[in-house]
């Protein structure tokens, strides 16, 4: 009996589990990606590691940090909002400093659920992009599947931002906007910088290439189509909403 046909009489491999799952994603993707494409397309272990780990940078945020300095740092890096506010009449000013820092706050709580919401988004966008324009075959869920596991190296992020804050950051040079080193942005100071130019260099992220990365190759494991499809879907329209962000930094800047 040849090889072929002792695995057909033994059945299909087993799936992975999530936890093998999560742990190739960072080593070994491309398993991760073919366990999904097999009908594996559990989701939630990846969602909340990222939540925890979110909820770790909050807390960080909370006490090292503080809300309201958080909101008074986002002002002081907007020329035009600390203008506006400058001249407002101070319980005027009270009022919108404390309605942002709820919005903060409020943000970071919600956090899954807006993750599972812009997750959705995306697989949408991804998923009729890899069908109609590729000719591939995945199915939504393979494709919000694949994004959730495509993300979790944001948590090297988070988890980063954190060990920076604890290790000293002067809360007035805090960035929530752009809270770890990980690209060109976060070495210049918004407010002295061309909005253009800064929103470029933030967008050319390490941890968002990666991520990137893992979902061009998720996206065409799942469909079926080439890698280099996969990547042109993702990173064609990643340069979309970076140009978009840079044109409306430039007109708003």
């Amino acid at each position: 009996m040849s090889d072929l046909e002792v695995q057909a009489a033994a059945g299909p491999a087993p799936g992975l589990s999530q936890w093998e799952r999560v742990s190739n994603t960072f080593m070994a993707p491309s398993k991760t990606f073919e366990d999904i494409k097999r009908g594996n397309q559990s989701w939630w272990m990846p969602l909340i590691i990222m939540a925890l780990v979110g909820y770790v940078l909050f807390a960080a945020i909370y006490t090292k940090i503080g809300m309201q300095q958080v909101v008074d740092n986002q002002i002081k890096m907007d020329p035009k909002t600390a203008e506006k506010l400058a001249q407002a009449p101070p319980e005027q000013r009270e009022m919108g400093a404390k309605i942002s820092m709820y919005i903060t706050e409020g943000v970071f709580i919600a956090s899954p659920v807006m993750v599972i919401v812009m997750a959705a988004v995306i697989s949408l966008v991804l998923w009729g992009t890899i069908n109609f324009v590729f000719g591939g075959k995945a199915t939504f869920g393979g494709v919000f599947a694949v994004w959730f596991y495509a993300s979790l190296p944001s948590i090297v992020k988070s988890l980063l931002g954190t060990v920076v804050i604890y290790a000293g950051m002067a809360p007035e040079s805090f960035n929530i906007k752009n809270f770890a080193p990980t690209n060109l942005g976060a070495f210049l100071n918004p407010a002295d910088t061309n909005p253009a130019l800064y929103s470029l260099a933030t967008s050319l992220d390490a941890v968002t290439i990666w991520t990137l990365i893992l979902l061009g190759m998720g996206t065409a494991a799942v469909a079926g189509v080439k890698r280099g499809s996969g990547y042109i879907a993702v990173f064609g329209w990643w340069a979309v909403i970076v140009l978009f962000g840079v044109g409306i930094a430039a007109v708003t800047g």
